[in-house]
């Protein structure tokens, strides 16, 4: 007899397999997510969301972590609770998404690749739409004394 396959050997995926792939699924998740604060057209709070899924049902560690890490904890607990995205972030996403888009479209999308550049313009169009749609979180403040 041969080796058993992954499958096999872990029968219908127990708990300990399925923590297990949950959890590398996960922190792929927020790798991609990383990248995504990078490139534009990369969503970073979806790829956030799902790995909090994934965290929510394998590692009580790991979930607290996603929410309380100091560079994205903050706005990932808000949008979760459907407090929505402070101004200045929206503003700074929305800058920093049409001044990224509109550099590659100029300087790296070749001038006879035009559907590429409308492609660009469609996908800008899109988060624009979704972050637009967000609600706006207004800070709230004290009486001046």
């Amino acid at each position: 007899m041969g080796k058993p396959d992954s499958a096999a050997a872990c029968g219908s995926l127990p708990d300990r397999c399925r923590r297990g792939l949950l959890v590398a699924a996960g922190t792929l998740l927020v790798g991609l997510a990383v990248v995504g604060a990078f490139v534009p057209v990369l969503p970073t709070t979806p790829f956030l969301l799902l790995a909090a899924a994934c965290y929510a049902r394998s590692s009580e560690r790991l979930y607290r972590w996603l929410f309380t890490n100091r560079v994205f904890g903050e706005h990932l607990r808000r949008y979760r609770d459907g407090e929505g995205l402070p101004l200045s972030s929206k503003i700074w996403t929305l800058a920093l998404l049409w001044i990224t888009l509109g550099a590659s479209a100029v300087l790296v999308v070749p001038a006879h690749s035009w559907w590429l550049r409308v492609l660009l313009l469609g996908v800008g169009l899109g988060v624009t739409l979704h972050v637009l749609r967000i609600k706006t979180h207004r800070v709230r403040r004290g009486p001046i004394m």
